[in-house]
């Protein structure tokens, strides 16, 4: 099994290019759950709160998945990045994993699309400082990654051809 983990400053997409990679080339998608769960809060959202969507992505990288290749939709490393700019730190089982369990291959989304305000979206002027993030956190893992930019068809181009590569 192949790892991919789909990541990228908000609203880049990645929700998007997963389902298109999975309805086109039948990859698992596992679907973010951080949306899921902020989304069903009756209120503000706490360093807890990430914790636990934390231990749901730990979960789901460790499940045996019997496909060739699965999407993780937003992974860990934005889980990081979100408790350092939130909240200053970050939980050690969060590096931890992310150090000895690192995707095969990271695909991390430019915000070179337009960006579709919605109430869980925060910091949506800060995209270009959250991808230089991203992408210091993925060198860190020494795993291969692209970024993966572009429009429409094409962007999902070439997704496909960095997971075939």
């Amino acid at each position: 099994m192949i790892r991919v983990g789909v990541i990228g400053p908000e609203s880049t997409g990645k929700s998007t290019l997963c389902q298109q990679l999975s309805e086109r080339y039948g990859y698992r998608w596992v679907r973010e759950y951080a949306r899921e769960y902020v989304e069903a809060l009756q209120r503000p959202y706490t360093y807890d709160d990430v914790l636990y969507i934390a231990y749901r992505q730990v979960d789901e990288l460790q499940a045996a998945y019997p496909e060739p290749v699965v999407l993780f939709d937003t992974e860990l490393i934005i889980t990081k990045v979100w408790m350092l700019h939130v909240y200053g730190k970050v939980a050690p089982e969060v590096e931890r994993t992310i150090r000895e369990q690192p995707m095969d291959l990271y695909l991390i989304l430019t915000p070179d699309i337009a960006a579709e305000p919605d109430p869980v979206r925060e910091n949506l002027d800060k995209r270009e400082f959250f991808l230089e993030w991203y992408i210091r956190e993925v060198q860190q893992t020494k795993r291969p990654y692209y970024l993966i930019s572009g429009q429409g068809e094409a962007r999902l181009q070439t997704a496909a051809e960095a997971i075939q590569q």
